[in-house]
C-alpha cells in the first residue's frame, strides 16, 4: 500500500494514531502536513518525517476555528501544491453523562470532532476536486456503535463523526473522493491515558478496558494506521462510506 507523491493532512498528528498515522504515510511516500494543537508535538513529528527523508510540514491549529482551517489549508497549498488525502484523527474527551457534563465542555468536543471533521473537509474537498479526486479517512471509535458509559460528549461526537463520514461518501463520490472511518477500540494514547486517570484507580479501568476486548489486550496506534493506510490508499479504491473496524473484537465480544 503506496501514496507515492500524495499530499496528506493529519489532523492531531502530534500524537497516538495521528503521529502513528502521519509518520507510516510518510514511510509509504506521502508528504505530510502534521496539524495538532501542541506546537511541539507537531513539530517533533514532522522533524522525525524529515530526519528519516521524507516531506512534512507541521502547523499548530485549532481544527475548530473556521479561519485557522483556512489558514492551514492554505499553507499546505502553498507547501505542497495541494492535498490528496486527509485524516481527522484531532480530538479529546472530558468523561461525564449528559447530567454532569459542563456545556462548554460538550460544546468544546463536539467543536474538535465534528467541527474539526467537517471544517478540514471543507477545506480538502476543493483541492481533491481539482486534483482529480482523493481519500478522506476519518476516526470514530467503537463506543460510537457500541455505547459505554461516564462519556457522553465523546460517545455521542464519535457518532456524529460517522453519519457524517457516510454523507461525505455519498456527496462527493461523483467526485472520486472516497470518505471512510476507521472505528478503533481502546488505543494505547495519550486520550486513552487521562481518561484512565479520571477513574478512581486508574489501573483497574485500564485491566477492565483491556479484559474487554476478545483479544484481552490494548490495541497500538500502528494497528490503527495500518487501517487508515488501506482506506487512504488505491487498494481500498472500490470503498467509500465503510467504517471499519480496528478494536481487538470490542463489537463481537
Amino acid at each position: 500500500m503506496r501514496l507515492d507523491g500524495k499530499v496528506a493532512v493529519v489532523t492531531g498528528g502530534g500524537s497516538g494514531i495521528g503521529a502513528a498515522t502521519a509518520r507510516l504515510f510518510s514511510e509509504a511516500g506521502a508528504r505530510v502536513a502534521v496539524i495538532d494543537r501542541d506546537r511541539p508535538a507537531a513539530d517533533a513529528v514532522a522533524a522525525e518525517i524529515a530526519a528519516a527523508g521524507g516531506g512534512a510540514l507541521a502547523r499548530a491549529s485549532d481544527v475548530g476555528d473556521p479561519a485557522s482551517v483556512a489558514a492551514d489549508a492554505a499553507a499546505v497549498a502553498a507547501a505542497f501544491g495541494g492535498i490528496d488525502v486527509l485524516v481527522t484523527a484531532a480530538g479529546f474527551s472530558v468523561g461525564g453523562t449528559v447530567e454532569t457534563t459542563d456545556p462548554a465542555d460538550w460544546d468544546a468536543v463536539f467543536r474538535a470532532h465534528v467541527g474539526g471533521t467537517w471544517l478540514w473537509a471543507r477545506a480538502a474537498v476543493p483541492m481533491m476536486r481539482a486534483r482529480g479526486g482523493g481519500a478522506i479517512v476519518t476516526v470514530a471509535s467503537q463506543l460510537a456503535l457500541a455505547g459505554g458509559r461516564g462519556n457522553s460528549a465523546y460517545i455521542a461526537a464519535k457518532g456524529a463523526v460517522l453519519s457524517l463520514t457516510r454523507t461525505m461518501a455519498l456527496d462527493f463520490a461523483p467526485d472520486r473522493i472516497r470518505v471512510n472511518a476507521v472505528v478503533p477500540g481502546a488505543i494505547e494514547t495519550p486520550l486513552l491515558a487521562r481518561s484512565f486517570g479520571r477513574a478512581a484507580d486508574p489501573d483497574a479501568a485500564r485491566a477492565a478496558s483491556a479484559a474487554r476486548h476478545a483479544m484481552k489486550r490494548l490495541g497500538q496506534p500502528d494497528e490503527v494506521a495500518r487501517a487508515v493506510l488501506y482506506l487512504a490508499s488505491d487498494a481500498a479504491s472500490f470503498t467509500t462510506g465503510a467504517a471499519l473496524p480496528v478494536e481487538g473484537g470490542w463489537l463481537a465480544a
